[in-house]
């Protein structure tokens, strides 16, 4: 009865299950482990950012390049303030405001993006207090270049001068004649006048939408595993009732070839009168 599993047909519907199932189980397992990352991410922030306050500032120099380990640790850094920027249009407490970027020259000869505070209101250059003269150490939590699009930063552009949109040194390169690092600083404590930028957690480290995309894509890769052993079940059964019914002399009835061309009799209403 089962003769017909050995066909070519057969043959390329078993093929096709034996490599659908495993691959279906492997993405959306791959998917589970992305999901997981993300929560051994975000609990791995969250606990980083609750020490943070009682962490001792490691130099510059020992946190960079910034990454998932380092975003968001305590760091110092040395050396005079020079070129000053604003940040426009951000939050903070739910007011809208700006940051106060300034850049620090450090020992190294680049240049360090220090965010001293923020202000409520529109980016106005005669409200930002000026960076202090001289010789300064400053002491804060290091962050990530930000990307333009994430985490509300907005991609803008015709700003006035003296502003940008992202705190990164692609966005910085041209507004600056320094060499920078690919980092910022927000302070521990504002400068005068000012109120202190929280530290924010690094990117693709919370549970954002992409983290629950994965977890909804892992659901899709199982059911389409189920979908395939289900669709081939229902194929076999179908093709072993067949047989059966071959086996019994019950054949399906074929309509009949010339029954199609022939012309159906008109069947009178009784309404219409007899001529």
């Amino acid at each position: 009865m089962y003769r017909f599993l050995l066909t070519p047909r057969w043959w390329g519907i078993n093929v096709f299950v034996l490599l659908a199932i495993p691959f279906c189980v492997f993405m959306g397992s791959w998917q589970l482990s992305r999901f997981e990352a993300r929560v051994d991410d975000h609990r791995s922030a969250k606990e980083q950012a609750e020490s943070a306050g009682t962490q001792a500032a490691s130099p510059l120099a020992e946190l960079l390049p910034v990454d998932k380990a380092t975003s968001g640790r305590r760091t110092t850094a040395t050396g005079q303030y020079g070129k000053q920027l604003l940040v426009p249009d951000r939050r903070l407490d739910g007011k809208d405001g700006y940051y106060v970027l300034t850049l620090l020259r450090t020992d190294g000869g680049k240049a360090l993006p220090v965010v001293r505070g923020w202000l409520p209101g529109s980016a106005d250059s005669a409200k930002a207090p000026a960076p202090p003269a001289g010789r300064v150490t400053v002491t804060g939590t290091l962050q990530a270049s930000e990307t333009p699009g994430d985490n509300g930063v907005r991609a803008q552009g015709g700003l006035p001068a003296g502003q940008t949109s992202a705190i990164s040194a692609a966005s910085l390169v041209n507004l600056v004649p320094y060499d920078l690092y690919d980092a910022w600083v927000t302070l521990d404590t504002a400068d005068s006048g000012m109120t202190a930028v929280p530290a924010t957690a690094a990117a693709d480290t919370g549970l954002d939408l992409k983290a629950f995309q994965n977890l909804g894509y892992t659901g899709e890769w199982f059911v389409f595993a189920g979908f395939v052993v289900f669709m081939w079940f229902r194929l076999l059964r179908r093709e072993v009732e067949f047989v059966r019914d071959a086996e019994l002399g019950i054949l399906p009835e074929e309509p009949d070839a010339g029954s199609a061309d022939r012309p159906r009799p008109v069947q009178e209403d009784a309404s219409t009168p007899v001529r």
